[in-house]
């Protein structure tokens, strides 16, 4: 399975119903990011997704890059957790179907991975329906800078996301999964849309900087996934309410979740130990740092099963000279590293 197979795959996962969650493995051979592979199967797309493929298939292009940053954010964030984010076969549908934490940041970020991708093509001249927005305001006063140059259209590339990202068929739009699903997106999208930032260019003599012109752009994706990370950390567990229509916060003392929250409706496995039905891989095999007290520490990351200690020998690049011009040249140097994995 390719790197790229298994991000169509996560696509899948997230467009799709739950019980249609084993799609992408049902489809066969992996397939290439593009908008055929994700549109290929179109009866089985929500009725909006459907028609943004046939009318608008550049936007489903930058969907899957959405999807492919989405994901690598995740596995970065998590790369130390017990839970890493895994997009293995065995384990991100299983995670995905039901309403735990890491099902939410997974929805979360990928919402906001399309949301970025759709921005920054617009930004960037690639989508022809759309364009940067010169919405100049007062500066204000006092102010070393004046307002101008194009804002980045996060507008734009809200409504895209929302569009196919939130696109359910008609008899799941009730259910209490898919209203926790539906926040998790939207708080996604929100960790990207309320944090925009000011870029500016500087203007006079010499690079005095005698005047500067700002504009809004949107956070680095890294900030974007820093930001959900704490949304994890911080995630408030829901319950339905008796009408199904709304959800509430399970017990009294947790306080009622806002847009911008993650939310979950049902408790995580400690994911220490391999368990099919949940998803987890477990931690045996992972490498970890034996002298952190952190999350990649062997005492936590090995559940308290401890570690072993290896020899791993490695052919890297060495006494690195550059030579004018414009060349650099290295010898190669084979050097031998410690590692630990958990038992």
């Amino acid at each position: 399975m390719t790197a790229q197979g298994i991000l169509v795959g996560l696509v899948f996962y997230l467009m799709f119903p739950a019980n249609i969650i084993g799609l992408w493995w049902a489809v066969g051979s992996p397939l290439l990011m593009d908008h055929n592979s994700i549109c290929r199967k179109t009866r089985r797309l929500a009725g909006k997704q459907r028609e943004i493929c046939k009318k608008e298939p550049e936007i489903v292009k930058e969907v899957a890059k959405g999807a492919e940053l989405a994901i690598l954010e995740c596995q970065h964030q998590f790369k130390a957790r017990r839970w890493n984010c895994t997009s293995h076969r065995r384990s991100i549908g299983k995670i995905l179907k039901r309403d735990t934490r890491e099902a939410a940041f997974v929805y979360a970020i990928t919402a906001a991975g399309v949301l970025h991708s759709v921005t920054n093509a617009c930004t960037q001249g690639s989508l022809m329906q759309c364009s940067c927005i010169n919405d100049y305001r007062d500066t204000p006063p006092g102010a070393d800078f004046a307002w101008g140059g194009c804002n980045d259209n996060v507008g734009y590339g809200y409504n895209k996301s929302k569009q196919f990202m939130d696109a359910m068929p008609k008899k799941r739009r009730g259910d209490i999964r898919t209203l926790i699903q539906l926040h998790n997106n939207e708080a996604g999208r929100l960790a990207v849309q309320m944090h925009m930032v000011k870029w500016c260019k500087c203007h006079g003599l010499s690079g005095s900087c005698s005047l500067k012109t700002c504009w809004k752009k949107m956070p680095q994706f890294d900030t974007v996934g820093n930001r959900l990370k704490g949304g994890f950390d911080g995630a408030i567990k829901v319950i339905g309410s008796n009408d199904g229509e709304e959800l509430l916060p399970f017990g009294d003392t947790i306080k009622p979740h806002m847009s911008k929250d993650l939310i979950y409706g049902e408790d995580s496995p400690n994911f220490c130990r391999a368990y099919r039905r949940a998803g987890s891989l477990g931690t045996s095999g992972r490498d970890c740092d034996p002298n952190s007290l952190g999350v990649g520490g062997c005492d936590i990351l090995c559940c308290g099963r401890g570690y072993r200690k290896y020899q791993q020998t490695l052919n890297e690049n060495c006494h690195c000279v550059f030579k004018w011009c414009c060349e650099v040249k290295c010898d190669i140097c084979t050097v031998t590293k410690t590692i630990y994995k958990c038992v």
